[in-house]
C-alpha cells in the first residue's frame, strides 16, 4: 500500500519495496580499513553543520590559549628565527620563476599543498608477525605490582575542597591507575618508588598529595621552600610548572621555576621570596644555590625526582649527589619514571627509607592503541632516508606530526629541506635559545606549524595534545628510548601511529620491538617511482639549502664577533659581570668525566656471556653480599651521629674507659660524677672572667 506524506507544500512519497536508493552519505574514517586510513590522500577541509557566520572564538590560537602560561615573566628576549624567512624568500623566488617559465600547474600544486595523481598512489603495507614464546617463571621479571582499588574516585581520596575544585575545572573524571595507587600512599608521608607508562598522569599523581600536605602548613609563618621537584629537561620543567599552577589555582600556594635558558634576574627574585614549591633542573638549581644567598634546601620536606632514569645520566650524577646532600635528611622522597634501570634501583636502596614500590606498569611495551610501522632501508640505499621522509610527510602524514632525529645538525637540515618543499615545520633542539624552543613548541600546539623535528630533548614527559604521528628518522639505541619517543602519541587512551626508518644496522632493535609488540607490526613499502621523484626534488633543492646554511654561518660568525667585542668593551669599562661560582672546579669536572669513561662497561660477546653464565655461583653470591654490605655502609654514613653528653677522657695508661650506660650517666649523684658535668661549664665561665 502506497502512502504519500504532505510536508508543507511538497508531497514526499514513500520508498517502494525493492527500490534502489542513491547513497548520499560520505565514507567516514571509522568505516575504512586500518590500512586505508594511513594512505596518501587529499587534505579534507573540515566542514561544520553550523552557519558559516557563526564562530565560537576568533582563532585557533585563542581557543588553545593557556591562561596559566606566565612564562613571559621569565623570558627577557623575544624569540627570533631567520631560517623560516630565508626559506620563504627562496620559495617565493622559485615559484615566481616557474610561473614566468610557464610551469603554472606545478607552482599551484606546491603553493596550495595539493597532491598530484602520482603522489596519491597507495603504499604497500604488510603485516610482520613473530611467534611469541610464553615467559617461564625464571624469565619473568621480579617486580612488585601494587594493588589499588580500581573503583576509587577522587572524592574518596580525602582531598581538600580547593584541590577538588581544581580537578573539576581541569576535567579530571576518574583517576588513572598510577594516581589511584600513589595518592593514598603519598598522603601517609611514605617514600615512593613508582613506575608507570608515559602519558598516564604521573605529574598529578605526585603533585596532588604534595599540595594537600602544603594546605596544612603553619599559618602566619615565614615563607619557606618545602617542596623541590627535579626534572631532566627545561621543557618538562615548564610543563610541570604550568600543571602545578593549574592544580593550586584556588589556593595561596606559591610556585617558582628555575630552569636554564630563562632570565636569571627574574628567577632570583622569585627564589628570594622562598616559594612553597620549586620546579628546577639540576644545573640551574646548583647555580642558584651558589649565587643566591637567601635560597637554600635545608627546609625541604618533600623531594620529587621526575624521569629519574634520565636524571642519573653521566651529566647529572655528581649534580644529583650535591643536591641530595644539601636537602634535609628527614624528608619524604618520591621517585618516578617511565622506565626503571639498575642505576635507579641502586639509588633507591641508598636514598629512600623503606619505600613503597608502586609498579603499575614496568613500561616494557608501547601503548595498546599505537599502530607501529617500519620502513626497511637496504644497505646500498642509506642515502634514501631523506627522500623516504619527504614522501611520508608530504603525502601521508601531513599534520600533527613529530620527527625524531639523532643530532642537532640533522634536525636543522630536515627543517630546511621540508620547508623548501612547502611543509609548515619547526625545529626543537639544544642549539636554540630557550625562548626559541618554547616558541616552537607553542606554535606546534597552536597548529601554526604542522610538523616539528626534534632531538631526544622532546622525547621525555612532554604532553602535547593532538600528536597523531611520530616518525623516527633514525632508530634510537635502546628499546627504552624508542618507548619514550613513540610515547608522544597515543596518550591517555587516544590513538596514534609511529613510523620508523630502519636500516640493516638497526635490525636488532627492530626484532626486539616486533617480539615485544602486542599487536601485529606493519611494514610499509613506498613505490620506486615515488622515491625517485622525491630524490630528484631533493637534489634540485640541495644548492638552495647550501645557500641558506652559508648565510646562517656568516651571520653566526658576525654575531659571535660582535658579542666578543661588546664583552671586551664592558671589561675595559669595568662593567663586566663577575663569573658565577660552581660546586666543581674545571679540574674536578675533567676528572669526573674520565672516571665515568673508565667505568662504562663494554657489552660482552656471546662467548663471554656463555662463560659468565657457566661461572661459579659462589662468585655471584660474593658479589651480591658485597653490594649489600656497601648499601648498609652508605645508609649508616648517611645517618646523623649520636651526641654524647660529655667527652670521654683517656686514663693514665692510655686506654679508653668503657662507655657508661644511661643509668651511670644521669642517675649517679656522686661528687665525682657531678664534677664531670660541671667541668666544661666552669672552663667556659673562666674564659670570660679573664
Amino acid at each position: 500500500m502506497k502512502r504519500n506524506v504532505e510536508y508543507g507544500n511538497q508531497i514526499i512519497r514513500t520508498i517502494e519495496d525493492d527500490e534502489e536508493v542513491e547513497n548520499f552519505s560520505e565514507d567516514s574514517d571509522d568505516d575504512l580499513d586500518d590500512d586505508k586510513k594511513f594512505q596518501p590522500g587529499a587534505k579534507k577541509n573540515k566542514e561544520t553543520a553550523f552557519d558559516n557566520a557563526f564562530e565560537f572564538v576568533n582563532s585557533v590560537e585563542e581557543y588553545n590559549k593557556n591562561t596559566w602560561n606566565d612564562l613571559h615573566k621569565y623570558v627577557r628576549r623575544k624569540p627570533s628565527t631567520k631560517t623560516d624567512d630565508k626559506i620563504k624568500k627562496i620559495r617565493d623566488q622559485s615559484l615566481n620563476g616557474e610561473s614566468e617559465l610557464g610551469n603554472e600547474s606545478d607552482s599551484e600544486e606546491e603553493s596550495d599543498g595539493s597532491l598530484s595523481s602520482e603522489d596519491l598512489q597507495h603504499d604497500t603495507i604488510k603485516k610482520k608477525t613473530r611467534k611469541r614464546k610464553a615467559k617461564s617463571v625464571s624469565e619473568a621479571e621480579d617486580v612488585d605490582i601494587s594493588t589499588y582499588d580500581e573503583t576509587m574516585n577522587f572524592y574518596q581520596m580525602n582531598l581538600s575542597r580547593p584541590l577538588m575544585k581544581a580537578i573539576t575545572q581541569m576535567k579530571f573524571i576518574h583517576p588513572t591507575p598510577i594516581q589511584a595507587a600513589t595518592i593514598p600512599v603519598a598522603l601517609l608521608g611514605r617514600d615512593i618508588y613508582g613506575c608507570a607508562a608515559t602519558g598516564t598522569g604521573k605529574t598529578a599523581a605526585y603533585m596532588l598529595p604534595t599540595l594537600e600536605r602544603l594546605l596544612f602548613r603553619p599559618k602566619n609563618d615565614m615563607a619557606t621552600t618545602r617542596v623541590l621537584v627535579l626534572v631532566p629537561t627545561r621543557e618538562l620543567g615548564t610543563q610541570v610548572y604550568q600543571v602545578t599552577r593549574q592544580l593550586c589555582q584556588f589556593t595561596n600556594i606559591q610556585i617558582g621555576l628555575a630552569v636554564g635558558g630563562l632570565d636569571l634576574k627574574a628567577q632570583e627574585s622569585v627564589l628570594r621570596r622562598n616559594p612553597d614549591i620549586v620546579v628546577a633542573t639540576p644545573g640551574r638549581l646548583i647555580d642558584h644555590l651558589q649565587s643566591t644567598p637567601s635560597f637554600s634546601l635545608a627546609s625541604i620536606e618533600i623531594l620529587i625526582l621526575d624521569e629519574a632514569d634520565r636524571m642519573l645520566d653521566e651529566h647529572f650524577a655528581e649534580q644529583m649527589k650535591e643536591i641530595i646532600k644539601q636537602c634535609s635528611y628527614t624528608r619524604q622522597t618520591m621517585l618516578f619514571s617511565a622506565t626503571m634501570t639498575e642505576e635507579i634501583r641502586d639509588l633507591v636502596n641508598i636514598s629512600l627509607k623503606n619505600p613503597a614500590r608502586i609498579f603499575v606498569d614496568s613500561n616494557k611495551n608501547v601503548a595498546f592503541n599505537l599502530r607501529q610501522e617500519f620502513v626497511r632501508i637496504r644497505t646500498n640505499n642509506e642515502t634514501d632516508r631523506e627522500a623516504i621522509l619527504a614522501a611520508l610527510v608530504c603525502r601521508t602524514f601531513r599534520d600533527h606530526c613529530m620527527i625524531f632525529v639523532q643530532t642537532k645538525k640533522q634536525a636543522h637540515r630536515i627543517h630546511i629541506l621540508l620547508g623548501l618543499l612547502g611543509v609548515k615545520i619547526a625545529e626543537l633542539h639544544g642549539n636554540l635559545t630557550q625562548p626559541q624552543r618554547l616558541d616552537a613548541l607553542q606554535r606546534f600546539k597552536d597548529e601554526v606549524v604542522d610538523v616539528i623535528v626534534a632531538t631526544d630533548v622532546a622525547a621525555r614527559g612532554l604532553d602535547i595534545i593532538g600528536v597523531k604521528t611520530v616518525i623516527n628518522f633514525v632508530m634510537p639505541m635502546t628499546l627504552e628510548h624508542y618507548i619514550h619517543r613513540v610515547g608522544r602519541t597515543a596518550r591517555a587512551g587516544r590513538g596514534g601511529v609511529s613510523v620508523s626508518l630502519a636500516g640493516e644496522s638497526e635490525r636488532k632493535i627492530v626484532k626486539q620491538i616486533v617480539k615485544n609488540a602486542k599487536h601485529p607490526v606493519k611494514s610499509r613499502v613506498i613505490a620506486v617511482n615515488i622515491l625517485e621523484k622525491y630524490k630528484t626534488k631533493l637534489e634540485s633543492l640541495e644548492p638552495k639549502m647550501q645557500q641558506i646554511l652559508k648565510e646562517e654561518l656568516e651571520e653566526r660568525l658576525v654575531s659571535r664577533t660582535e658579542n666578543k667585542l661588546n664583552r671586551a668593551q664592558k671589561l675595559l669599562k669595568g662593567e663586566g659581570e663577575p663569573s658565577r661560582p660552581w660546586f666543581q672546579s674545571a679540574k674536578e669536572r675533567k676528572l669526573e668525566k674520565e672516571k665515568l669513561r673508565k667505568n662504562t662497561k663494554k657489552l660482552p660477546s656471546k662467548g663471554q656471556k656463555r662463560k659468565m653464565e657457566e661461572g661459579d655461583d659462589n662468585e655471584k653470591v660474593k658479589i651480591s653480599n658485597l653490594a649489600k654490605m656497601q648499601v648498609r655502609h652508605a645508609k649508616r654514613n648517611a645517618k646523623h651521629k649520636k651526641l654524647n653528653t660529655y667527652e670521654e677522657s683517656n686514663n693514665k695508661k692510655g686506654k679508653i674507659k668503657n662507655k657508661q650506660n644511661l643509668t651511670d650517666a644521669f642517675c649517679n649523684t656522686s661528687k665525682s660524677n657531678a664534677k664531670k658535668f660541671r667541668h666544661k661549664a666552669n672552663v667556659h665561665k673562666n674564659k670570660f672572667k679573664k
